[in-house]
């Protein structure tokens, strides 16, 4: 791909409109953490951190299984899809962070359930460390090689490209060594992947209520988290498409072909949900079926449970059964925020509940929406961050 340095991405305004975006949310955190519900701060804090890590995570996850299968449609995207892993680090601090709201996010933490074994603060937290640590190491490894196989070695403007492009002769068996460890990585961020994700799942959301469990639960939290990336992935490329679309090498057959893997996913995820609550339903043990019945059955989760199926697989199902709209920029752009906000309306679904018993209507306010667009304003300003520190990263024709 030769790109040039003058194709700096975003715009001072783009940066300053994100910037805004994070300071309301983080305003907004701030100010309910100092009323009379802080724990109303941290539980909206748990969910965003939940919901846009899943999409950094997943993001990443597509550049490493186009280069695994070596689909060439997927080649512009690619790049764009690792600019996701800017956020690892963010989000490594946001769970260090975390630990600070552990008196409102945990209900078993003064309890006696029986598991005190597997649920306590200091393994709980230790692991989970471990495993982000791990993933987000395995990520950033891939990045870097990324980063030297692409960047322009005549190019190195500033520390860190230089960093980057220490010793790299820009030799065709360099560049081989550098796809060969990329491999490697992409298989151990697969496997790692799998089980982190898994392990978060298990240990952030199904712990919150200490006797339900469902041994599907990990599959469903990375599978979702898949879901989550293709459709942030597919809003950035639908932007770049339509911002740049004499000099990208991004089209529409490209957004119709990420489309087919969104609509693939959408029923990946329907399914793993619909196993789920077929399985223990059918089941009917007491110690299962409360948490389906509670969220299903009874108000006000049962509307929010409608909700997120109509929001979350409905709408996108009967959408992207036309072949025409997966290559329209805009609709996609669209439909993959509001399968955005189905899904984080998904995780108050599942959290909700054990935090908030005996509620008359749902716990959701403007002041979860702002914290909500504080996040989505920190996640988008650490990817533009990286395609204007890296404008290689952004698809542009070859010449």
């Amino acid at each position: 791909m030769n790109t040039s340095m003058k194709n700096i991405p975003p715009s001072k305004t783009v940066f300053f409109l994100f910037g805004v975006l994070f300071l309301v949310g983080l305003g907004t955190f701030l100010v309910q953490l100092g009323g009379e519900h802080p724990e109303r701060a941290w539980h909206a804090y748990h969910i965003n951190f939940l919901l846009w890590s899943a999409v950094a995570q997943g993001g990443l996850l597509f550049s490493m299984i186009m280069h695994l299968v070596g689909a060439r449609w997927s080649q512009s995207m690619q790049s764009l899809a690792e600019s996701f892993a800017a956020f690892f680090p963010i989000s490594f601090v946001l769970f260090i962070l975390l630990f600070l709201g552990r008196e409102y996010l945990f209900p078993w933490l003064h309890h006696e359930h029986g598991k005190e074994l597997w649920l306590n603060l200091p393994f709980l937290f230790s692991r989970d460390l471990i495993g982000l640590l791990l993933l987000y190491g395995l990520g950033l490894a891939y990045l870097y090689y990324a980063l030297r196989l692409k960047l322009d070695p005549q190019q190195t403007t500033g520390p860190l490209r230089s960093f980057l492009l220490r010793g790299k002769t820009g030799s065709e068996e360099e560049a081989k060594g550098c796809k060969q460890k990329m491999t490697v990585l992409s298989v151990l961020y697969i496997l790692a992947y799998a089980l982190v994700l898994s392990l978060i799942g298990f240990d952030l959301v199904m712990s919150m209520d200490p006797h339900w469990f469902s041994t599907l639960f990990g599959a469903y939290a990375f599978a979702k988290a898949f879901y989550l990336g293709l459709a942030g992935l597919m809003i950035l490329s639908s932007i770049f498409y339509l911002g740049r679309r004499e000099e990208s090498s991004l089209t529409s057959d490209n957004l119709h072909d990420l489309g087919k893997l969104l609509f693939a996913f959408c029923l990946v995820w329907a399914d793993f949900f619909y196993v789920q609550l077929l399985v223990i339903w059918y089941g009917n043990i007491s110690e299962e079926t409360h948490y389906v019945i509670q969220r299903v059955m009874l108000s006000p989760w049962n509307r929010l449970a409608w909700g997120v199926f109509v929001v979350s697989f409905l709408i996108p199902f009967f959408i992207l059964l036309n072949r025409r709209v997966k290559s329209k920029p805009v609709p996609m752009i669209i439909l993959c925020a509001v399968v955005i906000v189905g899904l984080w309306l998904e995780h108050l679904l599942l959290l909700g509940p054990t935090w908030n018993h005996h509620v008359s209507s749902l716990p959701l306010g403007p002041a979860d929406i702002l914290i909500f667009l504080g996040f989505l304003g920190l996640m988008a300003f650490s990817v533009a961050s990286f395609l204007r520190a890296f404008p290689e990263f952004t698809p542009e024709r070859t010449s």
